[in-house]
């Protein structure tokens, strides 16, 4: 059974009404990114970091998966699935997606300061004073600028096996995620799902480019893969 690789952004959640985080002009829903998401801005303002992602927890809860999260599912009946994602949500997993690693963190997950692998699942808010098994302040489940991204060994290890790699919804401009294309075998099919493709056509031998949204371009690629096996 062959092997699929999907990298997946926030373009894939943006549909379910994900905000993005990230606006045009650099800022994080109006904060600048090392307020909300570095160690810096915990140890400066930990209340504006919780409340931060309590909203984000909040929003998460109201939204559902979208098409593209639920078609590749479908994908699971005839090969052999990981899905690599830059996202913090849950929504592939609530899709029915099997084999999904998140290399940024979880956003219905918190964890020990003192203890990183003390990890609990989590959906209220999360508030100073919440403490761990260890008596430590608990903090949200997000790889921060200036971290170290603990799960991207793993992810180049699922890539380098990859048949066939699926890009959807990223721009391909955050490291290290960016760089797990590099990890593929240079001569398989390589399928970019963005309306605004950040990479050209000519990047890879092997490159499709579908400048569509998400749930478009899946269902598309979808279709075609499932229809090339028996």
């Amino acid at each position: 059974m062959k092997n699929i690789v999907i990298l997946t952004g926030a373009g894939i959640s943006a549909e379910s009404g994900i905000n993005t985080f990230r606006g045009s002009d650099g800022l994080w829903e109006g904060h600048d990114v090392m307020e909300v998401a570095s160690p810096i801005g915990w140890n400066k303002n930990k209340e504006l970091v919780l409340d931060f992602y309590n909203k984000r927890r909040q929003q998460l809860l109201q939204v559902a998966p979208n098409l593209a999260h639920k078609t590749l599912v479908n994908l699971e009946n005839k090969y052999n699935v990981n899905i690599i994602t830059q996202n913090v949500d849950d929504l592939h997993e609530r899709a029915g997606s099997k084999n999904v690693l998140h290399l940024h963190g979880e956003l219905l997950k918190v964890r020990s300061t003192k203890k990183p692998n003390l990890i609990y699942s989590w959906k209220k808010d999360l508030l100073i004073g919440d403490l761990c098994e260890e008596n430590s302040q608990l903090r949200p489940h997000i790889v921060w600028f200036g971290e170290e991204v603990p799960m991207l060994e793993k992810a180049i290890e699922i890539t380098s096996k990859a048949d066939i790699l699926i890009i959807i919804g990223t721009s391909m401009q955050v490291y290290p995620a960016a760089n797990l294309i590099n990890f593929v075998e240079p001569k398989i099919p390589v399928y970019f799902i963005d309306p605004k493709p950040a990479i050209q056509k000519n990047y890879l031998p092997n490159l499709t480019v579908i400048a569509e949204n998400a749930s478009t371009g899946v269902v598309k690629v979808v279709t075609e893969l499932i229809d090339l096996l028996p």
